[in-house]
């Protein structure tokens, strides 16, 4: 019996193919197309931090800056063992585009530790946290390159970041410095609303999905995969529309009840029990049958490369909310067009994330805080902007969405650097 090898590829190559073929069907400019293929700084740093019991343990971290042509590199840090420079560097390039397609002045950087968080101590994770600050140094700063939470990160870990950075500078200067990240606490600068922007944004998208399709969330079913951050707002966010959530999985496992799981009681569950897995009132069910689910929306929130060409065919959904980064590969993507499942491409999808980031930042610099209502404001108006410009190009080139995305941020790029020109 001949055996078919299923292909798989790394994130960045992902990225590259998708950059590729968006770059031919625009025929971007053969020069921008040298520059953007790349990134402009990778930084490796290996360091030192001392453990609750006294041993010293070395910890690898990374920091890769795509491009800042727009604007300061933006991005985020996450905590995750399978961290590396390939997975680093592609989401970097990604947030380049992203900021690009929602048009606004930030360039793409993200970053990240070698780490599983859930094996240290609160102290042991403020020491690395600190020592990572301090390894990467003056690679980071307010006006070049703003860290943000992601995988494993939250308000306090930038918080960490905050106070050892301010002491890394002049004392007369600490005071223009406080939005060197964002994500932060509310009460150390933080934005209103950035807690939930990610998924905000993404049903954000889905209502313009459904508006544009004549889809009525109401009764509506979806599954969500990963029920951190982005997932349980999504979850939680969207149940006002009437839409029901049937299915959830995480790392613990997956669960499934079609008569509909409450978001708000299973984001309780996950807190006192670490998972979704063994939800009161819910069936059980492995990794297949969760991407087998009949449901109306799908929202991957988890990591990357989770709609493959093994997994694309399971698929049994209209539309897929990519809430996560990357989380379908290239041969996934093709398996979904032929099939015409709709997809909303991460990097339109999830660009609530940086969208709030941008306005937390613009915040700190001005002395302001914004009400929630105002954030929330801002934010539908941007995304749904970005939203409508995806929807025209992939008229204009006949294209899918990814590739009209992908079109959107590369054709905005090539404009300002015909516009600047390449010094000297």
């Amino acid at each position: 019996m001949l055996v078919t090898a299923i292909k798989k590829a790394s994130v960045y190559d992902n990225v590259t193919r998708q950059f590729n073929k968006a770059a031919d069907l625009m025929s971007l400019d053969p020069n921008i197309r040298k520059i953007l293929a790349q990134t402009t700084n990778e930084i490796v740093v290996n360091f030192p931090v001392k453990m609750d019991d006294g041993p010293i343990k070395m910890f690898i971290g990374y920091r890769v800056q795509h491009n800042n042509v727009l604007g300061p590199f933006k991005g985020g840090l996450r905590f995750h063992p399978q961290v590396d420079l390939d997975e680093v560097r592609a989401l970097a390039t990604w947030m380049t585009w992203k900021s690009a397609i929602v048009n606004i002045p930030f360039g793409g950087a993200k970053g990240g530790i070698q780490i599983d968080p859930s094996k240290y101590s609160l102290s042991e994770l403020e020491r690395i946290t600190r020592r990572f600050t301090y390894a990467l140094g003056h690679n980071i700063g307010p006006e070049y390159d703003i860290p943000a939470p992601d995988v494993n990160t939250n308000p306090q870990i930038m918080a960490w970041i905050l106070d050892t950075y301010l002491s890394m500078v002049p004392p007369k200067e600490r005071q223009g410095c406080v939005h060197v990240v964002t994500g932060k606490p509310i009460e150390s600068g933080g934005s209103l609303g950035r807690d939930k922007a990610t998924g905000q944004g993404v049903v954000f998208c889905i209502e313009e999905w459904a508006k544009v399709n004549y889809f009525d969330l109401n009764g509506a079913t979806y599954i969500v995969q990963g029920f951190g951050n982005v997932g349980s707002w999504v979850a939680r966010l969207i149940k006002a529309h009437g839409s029901k959530l049937i299915a959830a999985e995480d790392i613990t496992g997956g669960i499934y009840n079609p008569k509909g799981i409450d978001p708000s009681e299973l984001i309780q569950f996950v807190k006192q029990n670490g998972g979704v897995a063994n939800y009161p009132g819910s069936e059980g069910i492995d990794h297949k049958t969760f991407m087998k689910t009949e449901a109306d929306i799908f929202i991957p929130a988890a990591l990357e490369n989770q709609i493959t060409e093994e997994t694309a065919p399971m698929l049994n959904v209209t539309v897929v909310a990519e809430g996560a980064n990357g989380p379908t590969d290239t041969f996934g993507d093709e398996i979904l067009q032929r099939r015409e499942i709709q997809v909303i491409p991460d990097i339109l999808c999830n660009a609530g994330g940086v969208i709030v980031s941008y306005f937390e930042w613009l915040q700190n610099k001005r002395s302001e805080a914004w009400e929630l209502e105002e954030v929330d404001n801002k934010l539908h108006k941007k995304i749904t902007n970005a939203y409508k410009r995806v929807k025209e190009t992939a008229e204009d080139f006949n294209t899918d969405w990814r590739t009209a995305a992908y079109i959107v941020a590369l054709s905005r790029l090539e404009i300002v650097y015909k516009e600047r020109g390449i010094f000297p």
